[in-house]
């Protein structure tokens, strides 16, 4: 199962970091210079957990932690159920 939220749709996406060398001209030096470019991923905080789906049943996920937070989620009810005591 891809990492992606099942309300919002965010997903991983890729940049990148730019490196770079020298004083700016504003201070003084020659201007600054983009040396390198370095990829890296963009993830979002995402969270499996169980919700209670549209058809009602219960089911396991990823959700965004902004979703979480925005009440989006419905959780399943708390199972109160405890095993009948055995008698002797």
């Amino acid at each position: 199962m891809a990492r992606v939220c099942h309300f919002s749709g965010k997903r991983t996406v890729v940049g990148g970091r730019l490196c770079r060398r020298g004083l700016a001209k504003k201070f003084g030096g020659v201007g600054s210079r983009i040396i390198a470019h370095n990829k890296r991923k963009f993830r979002p905080n995402l969270q499996k957990m169980r919700i209670v789906g549209t058809d009602g049943r219960v089911k396991r996920v990823w959700v965004a932690t902004s979703e979480i937070k925005a009440g989006k989620v419905t959780r399943p009810a708390k199972r109160r159920w405890k095993p009948e005591a055995k008698t002797a």
